[in-house]
């Protein structure tokens, strides 16, 4: 009998595994816990652990990140985490994260199908829109003139061949916003990161990218280019101090929590699951 429920459990952690690789990977706490229930110690090496194994899955190569971009990482997962509201909350409405993970699984397949298609990893197609709108084919333009889901300007989706009308078809702007991607990493891709810094330049302009590593990074430091650009951010401009600094850090916030849901409370399967 000992060795016939041994092997039942065997059978199950095997099937467990095979079916839901993303979110077994992902322990490093008890299987009880969430990451709010998590010590500091414990959410900190979680996320370092989560951050390492997206990059590695996006890129397939270790990332040397510092702990110092670990920390940004670390804060805004846990910035994201104070929009999940309890069940039954209904009171932050279309900003609770579960709606955007919902939001996130009905756009999964066109956006991972286009990034595949262009060569880039479906996991930058998955998590870009999220940062840039949170899965919402935005229509109204903000401050700057951006709008639709990836949040083209129209002067750079016309570089990608997008007219006004394109920028809010989302399966052709999910298409350029791949192409822009994998043409940042083209540009940058003597740089051990060069997927961050595709993500940076996505935010930030290619041009700027470039001078910004130009500036700060060096023999001492390019093993993490991203994390020298952060670690300096004061040397820079006011626009990367405010936003700039924090988009690469949200992406993998957002790519940690996308990933692994349940361990965040929410009731849902990774979205690469499709």
């Amino acid at each position: 009998m000992k060795l016939q429920k041994m092997l039942f459990l065997l059978f199950a952690l095997a099937f467990a595994l095979a079916s839901n690789p993303h979110s077994l990977r992902a322990q490093t706490a008890t299987s009880t816990q969430t990451y709010q229930q998590m010590s500091q110690s414990e959410r900190s090496e979680f996320v370092a652990t989560q951050t390492k194994r997206i990059a590695a899955e996006m890129s397939g190569r270790d990332y040397a990140f510092t702990p110092a971009f670990l920390e940004d990482v670390q804060q805004a997962v846990n910035q994201y985490t104070r929009r999940i509201a309890k069940d039954g909350d209904k009171s932050l409405g279309e900003r609770d994260l579960r709606v955007v993970v919902e939001r996130g699984h009905a756009q999964a397949p066109v956006v991972m199908a286009a990034f595949k298609a262009r060569n880039v990893s479906p996991l930058i197609g998955l998590y870009l829109p999220w940062v840039e709108s949170e899965y919402t084919n935005i229509t109204s333009a903000n401050s700057m003139g951006a709008i639709g889901m990836f949040q083209f300007l129209p002067q750079t989706g016309a570089r990608f061949g997008l007219t006004a009308e394109d920028l809010l078809d989302v399966p052709k702007s999910a298409d350029a916003a791949a192409r822009y991607i994998n043409k940042s990493m083209e540009q940058f891709k003597d740089d051990p990161m060069k997927e961050t810094l595709a993500l940076l330049a996505y935010n930030r302009g290619e041009g700027q990218t470039a001078r910004d590593l130009a500036l700060l990074v060096n023999d001492k430091n390019k093993q993490c280019s991203i994390c020298a650009l952060t670690a300096e951010r004061n040397k820079l401009d006011k626009t990367f101090q405010s936003e700039s600094v924090y988009y690469v850090p949200r992406f993998f916030a957002a790519a940690i929590i996308g990933e692994n849901p349940q361990w965040f409370g929410i009731q849902s399967q990774s979205l690469s699951a499709h």
